[in-house]
């Protein structure tokens, strides 16, 4: 059950190359030989998993990069019982303390802040259509076809028309490519933001360097790439919803006052609060 609820922990989890599905992840990513190899992840009892990766048996440091790989997608190292202390204190989050509020992450950043990107001012059918195409456009493909998410090298060689004739992605085509450029230039290491000394406000002041990273997008990444659980989304989506579970005002104010007693924890528990009904409703 706490492995359902990474899985199910938001919605960019399940996007291409991811696959959820019985409570199982299956994913396909670039090993350190480049070759590309299905990731499987599944429950193993209550609290353990078991990791395979497709393809011939892996030497030992091998097998154990596709083990931290696994590790850092469920969060695994990050210890959250402070988080389940505050919960266990509030009568509407009290059932969070069961294990829940762990938010899976891509393997690297640069995928997050893609497919983050993604999701702005468009439907969520719209945002499935640009990942995938990404994903079978620019992916490096593997044996059997099946194709890792594109690094930002790959994309940054790749044409401007293939974001706005192939992917589709709108506006967003030339944000794509800007931020692939960015990255791939070295002009911003994503992947040193995942460090906790770092304070928020160098984290957001990085993060809004990148072409079609706004504010939403910030407090985005900080709660399901970076672990970093102190700003609230607040966008068309959230706000109304918690005004049709509280029945309060959907304005920042309320709800930031409703979250301030769990301190740098405020964004994840009313991102729980948010999400257990739709949560619940796919574990039944």
């Amino acid at each position: 059950m706490i492995l359902e609820r990474v899985l199910l922990s938001h919605g960019v989890a399940s996007l291409p190359p991811n696959v959820v599905s019985s409570g199982m992840l299956t994913t396909n990513l670039a090993g350190p030989d480049g070759r590309v190899r299905r990731l499987t992840v599944r429950g193993s009892g209550a609290d353990r998993v078991t990791v395979t990766c497709d393809g011939p048996r892996l030497p030992a440091r091998e097998a154990q990069w596709w083990l931290d790989q696994a590790s850092r997608i469920l969060r695994l190292e990050e210890d959250l019982s402070p988080f389940y202390e505050l919960a266990a204190a509030d009568p509407e989050l009290g059932w969070v303390a069961a294990g829940a509020g762990r938010m899976m992450a891509a393997p690297t950043v640069f995928e997050e802040v893609v497919k983050t990107i993604c999701t702005t001012n468009c439907s969520w059918g719209a945002t499935e259509r640009m990942v995938r195409a990404l994903v079978e456009n620019l992916g490096p493909a593997g044996r059997d076809g099946s194709r890792a998410f594109p690094t930002a090298e790959r994309m940054a060689q790749a044409p401007l028309a293939v974001y706005s004739e192939s992917v589709r992605a709108g506006y967003r085509a030339r944000y794509l490519w800007e931020c692939a450029q960015t990255v791939a230039s070295g002009q911003i290491n994503l992947e040193e933001l995942r460090a906790p000394e770092l304070p928020d406000d160098e984290v957001e002041r990085r993060l809004l360097r990148l072409p079609g990273v706004g504010p939403y997008a910030v407090s985005h990444l900080m709660l399901t790439a970076l672990g970093r659980y102190q700003r609230l989304v607040l966008d068309s989506w959230t706000l109304p919803t918690w005004a049709r579970l509280s029945g309060a005002a959907p304005d920042a104010r309320t709800v930031e006052a409703r979250f301030a007693p769990f301190g740098r924890y405020r964004g994840l528990a009313f991102w729980m609060y948010l999400t257990k009904g739709w949560t619940d409703s796919q574990l039944g």
